[in-house]
Formats: structure tokens, sequence, C-alpha cells
């Protein structure tokens, strides 16, 4: 596996494989692998010939008062586990490489970055979309594969490459979940033991949704009040928001028309969680 941190490099590489023909597939990361993450690079491998993991954690992305500096970070046990799940280049760019010092360019998406975690972190699908821009310039890939644990990032990408006309093929890969259903994220590490018994209150929000559909309700309020009452039923559990809504253009509605996106996320004292699943008639 190669480790590059010099843009250029990188761009030289991935220019000397789409020479090749070879087809390139990027995961863009924050490191701090888990499950989750090396599903995607499996998931990656299945798909191209040629598997490019970037591993940066994007400053543009974190507000004023929330965790970049204390975001994990084990930068030699993430080369380890990319290189045994058969990853060719792990690129690990310096944040003023990225953002030079007059870097005043971003790409704002309106309409799906609007509620869920784009009104509880403003600006930060801004810094999203604009550091997955530069990736794509940087590496060139064919496809990028992306987890729907953060939906809404999901649709943001896929809006943002569909209008400036981007051409790498969005794939996703199901939520990777602990044994009692909570989703993996490297912000679980924070969590103390106490606190990640509360965590799972988000996956039993969950399942009670999909139990409440599944016999008939269609009042979006009365499930969404079902679900805080569960949620606040937990020790040290507060709800940021729960979303009920159509998956595709993330806009809610009094009635629920499934296939319904159900996405909450959750403080469990002072860390945030997010979760989702899509909800069928069935």
């Amino acid at each position: 596996m190669i480790k590059i941190s010099d843009i250029t490099e990188m761009r030289r590489l991935a220019l000397s494989w789409r020479q090749k023909g070879l087809k390139t597939v990027l995961v863009p990361t924050m490191g701090f692998f888990h499950q989750g993450h090396l599903s995607l690079m499996d998931m990656a491998r299945s798909l191209g010939q040629k598997v490019v993991v970037s591993l940066f954690v994007n400053p543009a992305q974190f507000g004023p008062a929330e965790d970049l500096d204390k975001y994990p970070r084990d930068i030699e046990r993430d080369v380890r586990l990319a290189e045994q799940h058969g990853v060719d280049c792990i690129f690990i760019p310096d944040a003023s490489d990225i953002y030079n010092a007059q870097h005043q360019t971003w790409i704002e998406v309106t309409e799906v970055s609007r509620g869920l975690c784009g009104a509880s972190r403003p600006g930060h699908f801004r810094g999203v979309a604009t550091v997955v821009a530069k990736l794509f310039n940087i590496v060139q890939p064919d496809m990028a594969v992306f987890g729907e644990k953060d939906f809404q990032q999901l649709q943001v990408i896929r809006t943002m490459v569909r209008d400036l006309d981007i051409p790498v093929e969005i794939k996703s890969h199901p939520t990777v979940r602990e044994p009692d259903g909570l989703a993996m994220s490297s912000r679980n590490s924070y969590l103390s033991p106490e606190e990640r018994k509360t965590a799972v209150c988000l996956f039993r929000a969950i399942q009670l949704a999909r139990k409440m559909i599944a016999d008939g309700e269609r009042n979006r309020e009365t499930v969404v009040k079902r679900l805080y009452e569960l949620i606040h039923s937990y020790k040290d559990a507060k709800v940021d928001y729960i979303f009920l809504g159509d998956p595709e253009t993330l806009a809610e509605n009094s009635h629920i028309s499934p296939p319904a996106l159900l996405a909450l996320a959750v403080y469990v004292n002072r860390t945030r969680l997010i979760d989702n699943c899509i909800i069928s008639a069935d």
C-alpha cells in the first residue's frame, strides 16, 4: 500500500492508473477506523481495480464549539487496517494544503442541507461538500463509497455531483451496527460504560417507529412524540432532532408516506450521536 500526503503526488498516481484503464474507487474518511469504515473499503475493493482511502479530519465541517481538537485519531492503526483490507493508497493530506492561506471558495448545496444536521450545525455541509469536491478533483475516482449512517451527507454529495456534473458514481453502504443495534461511529469512543448503555436509545427509537408505522400509524406528530418520550426515558439522553419524511427531498409533512426516512440526532450527555433508517410500508 502506498501512503501519500502530497496533493501533486496523489494526482500523478491517480493519473497513471487512469492512463492504464484502471477503475479507481475513493473512500473519503476522517480516520479512527471501525468496522463501518472497513466495510466501505471492502465494498470499494469489489467495485474497482484501485482503492484510495482519504484520511482527513476536515476542519471546515466543525463549528467553533465542536470537537475538532479532541476528535479521535490513530493514524498508525488506520494505516495498518487499510492495508489489511486491500487498500492500494491511503491519502493523508495536511489541512494547510487542502485549505491554503488564500482559500475563499466554498460549495453550498442549499435545500437538502437546510434541516436535520444542517440546522443544528450551521456551515457543516458547506465544509463537507467543499472537501469532497476537492478530493474528487485530486483523486479523480470513477466511484466513491459513503456510509448510509450519514444519510443527509450522502444526499448532499449526490446532489452536488448531479448539479455540478461531476463524473463520479456515488455508491452507498448500509449502516454497520454493534450487536445491540448502536450504529458504529468514531464518536462512540467518547462514551463512558454508562453512557454506552444509554446510547442504544437511538436504535430502540428506530425499532419503535418501524413497529408503529407497520401497525398503520401515519400521523407524523404521533410517532415523533412517542420517540421523544422513549429517548428521554433514558438517563442523560436529550433529543437534538427527530426527522420523519421524504428520503429524497428531506421534506417533512404531517402524513407519513412510506418509504419514509427516520433520522435522529441525540445527545448522550455531551456526545452527539446520529442514526437513521428507511421505513417501508411492510
